[in-house]
């Protein structure tokens, strides 16, 4: 797929989050038999809950590492927060799921408070098992100098959707 055309791009995951990389794996991100697609809408009722992670990968003896990040906090205009580490999960065992690894921070559901928030997962292929830890804090987080600091290169995954508050209390649901 083209640079320019690359949702992630278009989005600017990457540039904000992320360095250009390629895709090697396969990440499917579900919330509520919904399935995060790049740039979709999600509001935050539909993400309360963790959703469910699948990755794809062959070699049983490699582990990935997924970190959900939210590049726009405490809002797009002034992003002085980003990144905010809402959910980092270590030790994923290759073709099974986040509910296989080790949450080290726990899922903090998504609650944009001024508009429209990037919520990114990406995942990384570990060097080995429990070499990743947790950073004591959430706010200003940085995807790319963590990756650094446990040598896990470019992401092998990433995916994105869009989340805003939603407006008024109560209502219907779709």
């Amino acid at each position: 797929m083209p640079r320019d055309r690359d949702p992630l791009v278009v989005g600017r995951v990457i540039g904000d989050v992320l360095d250009p990389f390629t895709r090697s794996i396969s990440l499917r991100v579900t919330y509520n038999n919904r399935e995060v697609n790049n740039g979709c809408e999600l509001k935050p009722s539909h993400v309360v809950n963790q959703p469910r992670v699948d990755i794809g990968g062959d070699d049983l003896r490699t582990f990935y590492t997924l970190v959900m990040v939210d590049p726009d906090a405490p809002s797009p205009s002034d992003p002085n927060l980003r990144e905010y580490l809402h959910w980092l999960v270590t030790d994923i065992p290759a073709t099974t799921g986040a509910s296989f690894g080790q949450e080290v921070v726990c899922y903090e559901s998504p609650r944009p408070t001024v508009g429209i928030h990037r919520f990114a997962f990406v995942l990384f292929r570990q060097l080995g098992r429990q070499t990743v830890y947790a950073p004591g804090w959430r706010q200003n987080f940085n995807t790319k100098d963590f990756a650094e600091l446990y040598n896990l290169g470019l992401p092998v995954a990433a995916v994105y959707f869009n989340c805003q508050r939603e407006s008024g209390s109560g209502g219907r649901r779709r």
